[in-house]
């Protein structure tokens, strides 16, 4: 039977809740990568996550068992630095709160990375970095209450890890908001399109399907740009999620993780994950019905 992957030439994959939950693959996410290649698929690999460089992922996925190189891994703090330099004037000054890695990608756009409000920045720009401090949140938060623009690098409010689901970045941006009322960051990450238009721009696919674990980020990123997606059950959300979903959230194709991509689609057989999936489409059905005659 036909492959869900007989369709596309390139598989655009999340890495958190999917290729790996923290330092540990998810199961089968090397050997099914490697049967993709050998198929002659495109594989590449996008974060929302702008903590680590695509040298430092690469590595990690190397290690997994998983051949990489950097320009395989396209990452929000990527995005979100050619998104300021497509906005902001050549080498404005930039408050960056994140990870070394982001601060070096503002640095390789052409913009000057600044650590205070004091330098009176035209921009600010917050990822997620475990070592950041409340102190250093503040400052940003000075500085947009004093006219910088306000970048953020994804509006994920949650992280899945081997322990559970851990607080996101969008979850301190709630946090800036509050001190700030009226005041919103541009956003690259998915479901922005930054993120996802980048990663087409520098893979060159041309009949992509998305892999993720995420409804909101995943999933609804692949609607905004126009193309298919597949949503695994392997990392944040589940049955539940994907049988509330809204028109927007709603995925291609399910499975229970990315080796869904060598079977055929989920729904016509017997399976637990079969049955998932005609249960989705009945309660889509049912939701869509109600909106129509409200």
């Amino acid at each position: 039977m036909t492959a869900v992957i007989d369709g596309y030439d390139t598989a655009l994959f999340d890495l958190d809740g999917v290729i790996y939950l923290g330092d540990a693959a998810i199961p089968g996410a090397a050997s099914t990568i490697a049967a993709l290649r050998e198929r002659g698929v495109h594989v590449g690999f996008v974060t929302n996550n702008a903590a680590r460089a695509p040298e430092v992922v690469a590595n990690h996925l190397v290690e997994l068992g998983i051949p990489a190189v950097p320009g395989d891994i396209v990452t929000s703090a990527q995005a979100v630095a050619r998104l300021m330099a497509d906005q902001l004037p050549d080498a404005a000054t930039v408050l960056v709160v994140g990870s070394p890695a982001l601060e070096a990608e503002v640095r390789d756009v052409g913009l000057v990375p600044v650590t205070s409000h004091t330098d009176h920045p035209a921009a600010v720009v917050v990822g997620f970095w475990p070592a950041m401090t409340w102190a250093e949140i503040n400052e940003a938060c000075f500085a947009v209450q004093e006219g910088a623009v306000w970048y953020g690098c994804n509006p994920d409010l949650t992280r899945p890890t081997q322990e559970g689901e851990a607080i996101g970045l969008g979850t301190m941006l709630n946090a800036m908001r509050v001190t700030m009322p009226g005041k919103e960051p541009i956003l690259a990450g998915k479901p922005c399109r930054p993120l996802l238009d980048e990663t087409l721009r520098r893979l060159g696919a041309s009949r992509p399907i998305f892999v993720g674990d995420r409804l909101d980020t995943d999933i609804e990123g692949a609607h905004v740009v126009g193309i298919d997606s597949m949503f695994v059950l392997s990392g944040s959300h589940t049955e539940a999620d994907l049988l509330g979903a809204t028109p927007s959230l709603r995925p291609t194709y399910i499975a229970a993780d990315i080796s869904g991509l060598l079977a055929p689609p989920a729904g016509a057989g017997s399976s637990p994950l079969d049955e998932v999936w005609r249960a989705a489409q009945s309660a889509w059905s049912r939701t869509d019905e109600a909106a129509e005659t409200a």
